[in-house]
């Protein structure tokens, strides 16, 4: 089965799963898992990593409302490089210092590729999760979309500096706890805006009409690609935050916030339209 299907299998096996990160007496927990070959590609550095696989985590706790905490990370490689574990550990360090948190260590182990799995918590006053959203809500999007995307364009051109830095997202923590407060559904881009639209769409029993002219494309993806917003909307691995806003609380969230936010659309009862026409189902898919 593909990575959808057993998702929908975890999904009727454990109470509780479908958002980002569950929250259980107040406290938000998460865990993912990289590897080279799907995530990593030829040129990312080992600081890229580790800011990249602890702030996935990161994301994840943001997503619910919560305030990250700390993120454990269990590092596998074929063998143990004092440099690659250094910079790995720098950038797993940084990134959570750039949000708050503390990067409190996590288990090695031998691999025969470059693996990484992390996990993060938060505290949660309470949750956010996708079974929110009500017709009428606003969908907003915070920064922009088709960073990575743009990313791998340069890591497969050979700008390996160019495509370290913008692989090095920030994890929008500080804008998950202002729109906690405002979001009636929320979750992270990490598989693209569509496949978000699709996601939280099954979670709360709705639809969503969205405007390609509102969707902010990374200046980053223009002029890289033929079609910079296809891949803004399709990509993923932005770890942005997409949410449901009632209307009139769109600009109180908006003040609340240190970051851009864009209204890209309204939730609707039913269906899932890009500019009228069908958005499929396209993703990020590991």
């Amino acid at each position: 089965m593909d990575e959808r299907a057993a998702l929908d299998l975890v999904g009727g096996l454990v109470s509780g799963a479908g958002d980002d990160a569950a929250v259980v007496d107040g406290t938000a927990l998460t865990i993912d898992m990289l590897h080279e070959t799907t995530d990593f590609p030829p040129g990312t550095t080992r600081y890229t990593a580790g800011w990249r696989a602890v702030g996935a985590s990161l994301s994840d706790v943001a997503a619910t409302g919560a305030d990250a905490t700390a993120a454990v990370a269990a590092y596998a490689a074929p063998e143990f490089e004092e440099g690659e574990l250094s910079e790995f550990v720098a950038g797993a360090n940084e990134v959570c210092d750039a949000v708050g948190a503390a990067y409190v260590g996590g288990d090695l182990d031998g691999h025969d590729e470059f693996t990484v799995a992390t996990a993060a918590v938060g505290d949660a006053d309470g949750q956010v999760g996708r079974d929110g959203a009500r017709p009428g809500d606003a969908v907003v999007v915070t920064g922009s979309l088709g960073r990575s995307a743009a990313a791998i364009e340069y890591f497969e051109r050979g700008d390996t500096q160019r495509a370290n830095a913008l692989f090095q997202f920030m994890p929008r923590v500080a804008a998950g706890r202002a729109l906690a407060g405002h979001a009636t559904a929320m979750m992270d881009s990490s598989d693209g805006l569509a496949r978000s639209l699709h996601q939280l769409s099954e979670g709360s029993g709705c639809g969503f009409d969205v405007d390609s002219d509102r969707i902010p494309v990374a200046d980053d993806l223009e002029g890289l690609v033929a079609d910079p917003l296809d891949r803004a909307v399709t990509f993923g691995e932005d770890f942005e935050l997409v949410a449901t806003v009632p209307p009139e609380r769109v600009e109180a969230a908006r003040g609340a916030l240190s970051v851009d936010l864009s209204v890209v659309g309204e939730v609707t009862e039913s269906g899932i339209l890009l500019d009228g026409d069908p958005l499929p189902d396209e993703g990020w898919t590991h």
